[in-house]
C-alpha cells in the first residue's frame, strides 16, 4: 500500500510554524520513542530538542529505525524530518520508509520517500487507502539508505503531526453553532 515520493534539495515548509498557527498539532510528545542504535549523546533527546544544531546519530547496520509508540490510537497526518545535507553529507538519509501498525509484529509500509540532498524540513504525508490520515498505535521510521552509501545516519529533528482542524471532528453533522451561547461548543478544548 506504500506510495513512493521524491523530494529535492530544499523545502520551505516549517512544521513548527504550522503547529503554532493551529494548522497541525504535534503529537510526538505523547509517544514513547526508541532507536535501533545511537552514539552516546546523540539519541532521542537530541532528536526531540527543537534545536537544528543537534542530531541523532545511528551506530550500526542499515536499516536505522526510529520507533514511535503511542499509548492510545492516534491520528497521524504527516511525519516531518529535518535534515541538512550541506552539514551531514554521507550521513544524510536518501531513502526513508514509514511503517505503521499496532506493535512491532504487524507494521506495514505506508510511505517511501527518496531524498535528493535535502536541506530543511522533509514532510511525508501518512495516509490510509482512502487518502485520510492514518489512525495507529505505532509509527516506525526506517532509514533504508544514505547519500554516498554512508553507513550511519543523522536526523536533526522529527515531528509527528496530527490534523488540527475542527472538520476532523464530525460537529458539522449536528448543525451550525451560530448563536453566542452555542459558540462555546464549536471546538474541543
Amino acid at each position: 500500500m506504500s506510495h513512493v515520493q521524491t523530494i529535492g534539495s530544499t523545502n520551505d515548509t516549517d512544521p513548527i510554524k504550522e503547529d503554532s498557527e493551529g494548522k497541525v498539532r504535534e503529537v510526538g510528545g505523547q509517544a514513547i520513542w526508541s532507536l535501533s542504535s545511537c552514539k552516546p549523546g546523540f539519541g532521542v533527546d537530541q532528536l526531540r530538542d527543537d534545536c537544528m544544531d543537534t542530531y541523532w546519530q545511528s551506530d550500526g547496520q542499515l536499516p536505522h529505525l526510529v520507533n514511535i509508540q503511542f499509548r492510545r490510537k492516534t491520528t497521524v497526518k504527516e511525519i516531518c524530518i529535518y535534515t541538512d545535507y550541506k552539514l551531514d553529507e554521507s550521513y544524510t538519509p536518501s531513502r526513508i520508509s514509514i511503517r505503521a501498525g499496532t506493535n512491532f509484529s504487524d507494521l506495514q509500509e505506508v510511505e517511501v520517500t527518496d531524498l535528493t540532498e535535502p536541506t530543511g524540513w522533509v514532510v511525508m504525508p501518512v495516509k490510509d487507502i482512502h487518502e485520510r490520515p492514518i489512525r495507529t498505535f505505532m509509527i516506525q521510521i526506517a532509514v533504508i539508505s544514505n547519500h554516498q552509501n554512508g553507513r550511519d545516519t543523522h536526523m536533526r529533528q522529527i515531528k509527528v503531526n496530527s490534523p488540527a482542524d475542527s472538520r476532523a471532528m464530525p460537529f458539522h453533522e449536528h448543525g451550525q453553532f451560530v448563536t453566542v451561547d452555542m459558540q462555546q461548543f464549536c471546538h474541543i478544548r
